[in-house]
């Protein structure tokens, strides 16, 4: 059982749950956030039409290099990108639901957050794609760092900081 240890309480069946359920919504939320972000950006340094290739690559992920091709069904990739896009925020929201369940505060939550985006950046990018999808490492490594640090784990961590306010759980006392 983990402990929250500046409470000295356990981490109760009831705050797992509310975790998952936060984090489900979070990754959803985070994960639109992110993507904007990669649109806009993308758009901005490359050009207007250059606004769905994020959705492009992610779609590659299942529907493979093809995907990329200017040729290549807008609908058809972006679709599947947006699907692909969403499972991921949802399933990293859900891992960040766990732990989230163990801080309390904004600096920590936010903090976590941040770290754990950091986490995710460097994973994807530096371990993952390399071997399996190696066209993400066609993407700017600045934007992406902001992406997934600023754009979608600090999201994470403010949208649970912000759910802890809603739900009556306050910031321990000294």
């Amino acid at each position: 059982m983990a402990y929250r240890e500046y409470f000295h309480t356990p981490v109760t069946q009831g705050d797992i749950k509310w975790g998952f359920q936060q984090g489900l919504v979070a990754g959803v939320v985070a994960g639109i956030v992110f993507a904007v972000f990669e649109m806009l950006v993308s758009a901005f340094m490359m050009g207007a039409g250059a606004f769905f290739m994020p959705l492009r690559m992610i779609g590659a992920i299942a529907l493979g290099s093809q995907a990329l091709d200017p040729g290549y069904s807008l609908w058809t990739a972006g679709f599947a990108g947006v699907v692909v896009h969403l499972v991921l925020a949802i399933i990293y929201g859900l891992i960040f639901g766990a732990i989230a369940t163990m801080l309390r505060g904004a600096a920590a939550l936010i903090g976590v957050g941040w770290i754990y985006g950091l986490a995710l950046w460097l994973v994807n990018f530096y371990v993952i794609a390399p071997t399996i999808f190696p066209w993400f490492l066609d993407a700017n490594p600045v934007v992406q760092f902001i992406a997934h640090t600023f754009f979608f784990g600090a999201v994470l961590g403010l949208w649970f900081w912000n759910a802890q306010q809603r739900s009556g759980l306050n910031e321990p006392t000294a």
